[in-house]
């Protein structure tokens, strides 16, 4: 019981301000104590219905995909009152989930050190250029990315391309994601952070994109992970 009630109140302090309609709240829910598992959530309420809903993702930084079991996704049939967010379907499925939080180690409190932001209503860029001067490491990261067919048929693919310059000027170059993959219904990507693990030997990359669908456009987000040289 206390493990729950700890987890409970760690995400309300974790929680990013609140979005109304259809838009999803990014949460950074924490890594592992070895760097090894990222946990993140969105949640919001559904556009039609203000139904609350959440979705969890568990992912294995250095494979850069979701371990086996760690998507979770719920919408509780339940209207929401003026002024709620649906942050209240994260906690719940946060407690639903505790087994498998507590297998992989994921610590709410180790959120690792985030190096760029794109805060709210700031115009995205297509090439990010910024240096961490913890480590002296500069990075310019290029988003690539592709819109194909009409309307219900849209889809869109992209990639990054991360450039890494270190102290002594020597220059990396990495391709992130998968450029063939299309995604349907998907009509546009940002970055909206990125993070290095709190071991200092990945970067997380959170991507927002825009979803398509009968009643307009949803806001959603991933994420794609690098191991640093």
């Amino acid at each position: 019981m206390k493990k729950k009630l700890g987890i409970f109140f760690l995400i309300i302090f974790l929680s990013i301000p609140i979005f109304s309609g259809d838009i999803a709240s990014f949460v950074n829910l924490g890594f592992s104590d070895d760097s090894k598992y990222f946990l993140f959530g969105q949640y919001g309420l559904t556009e039609t219905e203000t139904y609350p809903y959440a979705e969890l993702y568990l992912v294995d930084v250095k494979a850069n995909t979701f371990i086996d079991g760690g998507v979770k996704k719920q919408v509780f049939p339940k209207t929401a009152f003026p002024g709620h967010d649906g942050s209240g379907a994260l906690y719940t499925l946060i407690i639903s989930q505790n087994q498998i939080i507590g297998k992989y180690k994921i610590n709410p409190l180790n959120t690792g050190r985030t190096v760029y932001i794109l805060l709210n209503g700031e115009e995205a860029r297509e090439i990010i250029n910024f240096r961490d001067f913890q480590t002296g490491k500069s990075y310019e990261i290029t988003l690539l990315q592709q819109q194909f067919g009409k309307d219900k048929e849209r889809s869109s693919s992209f990639h990054l391309k991360v450039q890494i310059t270190d102290r002594s000027e020597k220059v990396k170059s990495f391709t992130v994601g998968l450029p063939d993959l299309k995604r349907p219904g998907v009509i546009q990507y940002r970055i909206r952070r990125i993070i290095v693990t709190p071991d200092e030997k990945a970067l997380i990359f959170v991507v927002e994109r825009d979803e398509l669908d009968s009643k307009g456009i949803n806001v959603r987000y991933m994420v794609e992970s690098l191991m640093l040289p």
